[in-house]
């Protein structure tokens, strides 16, 4: 695929791609964190996918189902055609609790005349380590290893089942069904059961859409973001994916390509923020709950990212034996961030404390246990804020006194002064005040450029870096502030190139990026909006959205020049920032007779 033209199915436990032909070409299973089962978005040849192929005569179309993470590909050579609805089962029992199976169903629908295509079947179980077997079981289609690590997966189907591994010309007379499942199943398949599990997905996905707060301008561009953000959410646990694939390169050809199939908790207070300003506040409780659950009370082991279940160690692998996406080398698993020390991860914990308690009910003993973490979190802060460390966008060698983590250390003890008044523990008597009087006049101080106007990347440096335009976002200054118009306005003409952002252009550890950071430019439109230029800001919001594939999901980077999408995909940072800039535009309805239907 020359761009990222694909749709994401899940369930909340994991997650699948599906190119725009209709080709699943990626899917890791049972977990979003398990090894992939097809994986030729890595490797072409090696990496395996599962494939209806027509032939050229047939025009092919993908979207949505309307409100759903479920895909709809259809197939029409005019004469011919059906539909092709891709999804991973999740839907509600009776008793409350929920169906969400390792399987990855596609129901064909018959259209019209007599469609044929073949189903060209080829897993490759753990990453193609070893060589994948098929055997026909006569009820079910067995894909498993002998060598290595032992992994097996099961097929089900409507359809004859040697025709199948055959590559045989299939003719669809009627609907018919292929269920990919990790698990054998214990009662029998049949295409009633595929059906009613369709419906009862569907029905899902349109109930939790009902529930999502609706906007008078933008409302399918942050409901498309809103049901990618709830596709990358571990049910189990609460824990918010950053994307669903792992090294997915930033430039072709290049090795910055990183496994993001992790939870970083610097996502976390955005997460939290727009999912409950959306009407979801059971998926913002769980996510906040996974980040409390990983905050020791009263020492200073955190780290910047963990596990989908919690686990701390994140060791880093690189997989020689594929070739990488479009021969972008090495192939990732695992993630060495995890280790890097980042100060600004002090700051993101004690916002989400500051919003459980601002947003959510708290009873007594979440309280205490929350304010002993909060003066955990100070103590730490007051010890280790004048150090040095590795910044947001964790360089991997040089450690400096970057301006947003300071920032970020700022805001630990201004919200810890917030959550000391809320708790009437007079905190505005204690020297929590005068620590944050000293960062902030540090930052001030050394974090502002008079030769280049600007706050700057670091203490001492003339580069420019995106994320000074949240100053302003976190409350460390006014938008009105002639020094964060100075700042937008430096960055601009630093960073910007065609509306789209560069994160930094300094070198760091591979090199001068070349591509634009998605997220950077949704902050600089954010900005822009803030600084009175709204006019200015919605057309590059515009922009910036045409910039999506053909479903509206954005990836982590776009390439400057050819506006392609890149970087680990669906990237959930960038349609959380999506969600917040569309929001500046528009106006939530008051009442339900305000909809035109």
């Amino acid at each position: 695929m020359e761009n990222l033209d694909y749709g994401i199915i899940g369930n909340c436990k994991s997650a699948a791609l599906i190119s725009k032909t209709g080709s699943l070409d990626w899917c890791c299973l049972p977990n979003f964190d398990s090894a992939a089962v097809f994986a030729k978005l890595l490797d072409n040849k090696k990496g395996g996918s599962f494939e209806l192929r027509v032939t050229e005569d047939y025009n092919i179309s993908q979207e949505y189902l309307w409100g759903t993470n479920i895909l709809s590909t259809v197939f029409d050579n005019g004469t011919d055609a059906f539909q092709l609805i891709d999804f991973m089962p999740r839907y509600q029992h009776q008793d409350g609790s929920y169906y969400s199976a390792p399987d990855v169903i596609r129901f064909l629908r018959h259209i019209k005349g007599k469609p044929s295509f073949k189903a060209l079947y080829n897993p490759r179980l753990d990453f193609a380590r070893e060589k994948t077997y098929n055997e026909n079981k006569e009820h079910y289609i067995k894909s498993y290893t002998t060598e290595g690590k032992f992994e097996t997966l099961f097929l089900y189907s409507s359809f004859d089942l040697d025709a199948i591994l055959d590559q045989k010309e299939i003719e669809l007379t009627g609907n018919g069904y292929f269920l990919m499942g990790y698990h054998e199943k214990l009662v029998e398949q049949s295409l009633d059961r595929t059906y009613l599990k369709y419906q009862r997905t569907k029905t899902y996905w349109m109930n939790w859409s009902e529930h999502t707060t609706k906007y008078k301008y933008y409302n399918e561009e942050i409901l498309r973001s809103a049901l990618v953000l709830k596709a990358l959410t571990f049910k189990k646990s609460g824990a918010v994916l950053a994307a669903a694939t792992t090294s997915l390169p930033e430039t072709i050809g290049e090795e910055r390509n990183w496994d993001y199939r992790f939870c970083w908790i610097r996502d976390a207070s955005m997460v939290i923020k727009v999912m409950a300003g959306l009407g979801h506040d059971k998926s913002a409780k769980d996510f906040l709950q996974f980040i409390l659950n990983l905050i020791p009370h009263k020492d200073e082991k955190i780290q910047i990212m963990y596990g989908i279940n919690g686990e701390k160690n994140l060791t880093e692998h690189i997989l020689d034996h594929l070739d990488g996406y479009q021969n972008s080398k090495p192939v990732r698993t695992g993630n060495a961030a995890y280790i890097q020390k980042q100060n600004d991860i002090y700051g993101i914990l004690m916002e989400v404390i500051y919003q459980q308690f601002v947003q959510f009910e708290t009873n007594l003993e979440n309280s205490e246990e929350l304010w002993t973490v909060t003066r955990g979190i100070v103590k730490i802060v007051e010890s280790h804020w004048r150090e040095p460390d590795k910044g947001i966008w964790e360089l991997r060698t040089e450690e400096r006194h970057f301006v947003f983590s300071k920032l970020l250390c700022w805001v630990a003890i201004d919200r810890a002064v917030k959550i000391g008044e809320i708790l009437r523990k007079g905190i505005n008597d204690t020297k929590w005040v005068s620590l944050r009087a000293e960062i902030y006049d540090d930052i001030y101080n050394n974090g502002w450029n008079e030769e280049v106007q600007a706050y700057t990347q670091s203490y001492g440096s003339k580069d420019l870096d995106a994320s000074t335009l949240l100053m302003e976002n976190y409350g460390f200054i006014d938008a009105k502030d002639p020094r964060y118009i100075s700042t937008v306005k430096a960055t601009e003409r630093e960073l910007s190139r065609d509306g789209l952002m560069y994160r930094y252009k300094n070198k760091d550890d591979f090199g001068l990026p070349t591509s634009s950071f998605t997220i950077c430019t949704f902050w600089f439109i954010n900005s822009l909006y803030k600084i009175g230029e709204k006019e200015k800001s919605k057309k590059l919001f515009d922009q910036l959205l045409s910039y999506s594939n053909h479903l509206g999901l954005f990836s982590e980077d776009i390439d400057f020049e050819t506006k392609r999408l890149l970087g680990n995909f669906p990237q959930a940072y960038s349609h959380l920032a999506l969600i917040e800039a569309a929001t500046n535009f528009s106006k939530t309805y008051t009442s339900e007779e305000e909809i035109k239907f």
